[in-house]
């Protein structure tokens, strides 16, 4: 079965209205990059503890960071119809906001492929908030998971994408 779609058409449906995963054999391969950004709001105190290291479960930050390069790895696991990728690279960051009291999360992934790593950063960054949130939930349970977007992507059939709004 061939892939007929166009680029503004929800693809994981074949003619029958069914669920399928994407055929992509007959893309090229190019480099692919995906930024993508969230954040965890939080009380001060919480940010304070986290920051000094002052956590009774130990580094925040550390911990977030594997699980969300770890999430990234198992993408096709969690989100249905998601191919499985060979990653080049992923990296997990953070920033504390003092101002906002909250922690910046960013991931970007990339590799050469046929399809893209936009959902390997977004499932990095979900999963890295949700450690922050499992992992200081016992002193702050007003926290927030939020803004997760991509924030940029590179390569592909679709092009460039850069999110303007930041």
């Amino acid at each position: 079965m061939t892939d007929t779609t166009s680029q503004n058409t929800l693809t994981h449906l074949d003619e029958q209205g069914r669920a399928r995963m994407v055929d992509v054999s007959k893309k090229a391969v190019s480099n692919r990059i995906a930024i993508a950004k969230g954040q965890v709001l939080m009380t001060p105190e919480t940010l304070q503890k986290i920051a000094d290291g002052d956590h009774a479960k130990g580094d925040v930050l550390a911990v977030a960071r594997v699980a969300g390069i770890m999430a990234a790895k198992k993408c096709p696991e969690l989100i249905p119809m998601c191919h499985p990728l060979l990653l080049n690279h992923v990296e997990v960051n953070f920033v504390m906001d003092w101002d906002r009291s909250r922690v910046l999360i960013e991931a970007s992934c990339g590799l050469e492929a046929r399809t893209g790593v936009e959902m390997e950063a977004l499932t990095a960054v979900s999963v890295a908030g949700l450690t922050i949130y499992d992992m200081c939930k016992a002193v702050d349970k007003h926290m927030v998971i939020g803004e997760i977007h991509l924030s940029y992507k590179e390569g592909g059939k679709s092009g460039d994408f850069h999110w303007d709004k930041e």
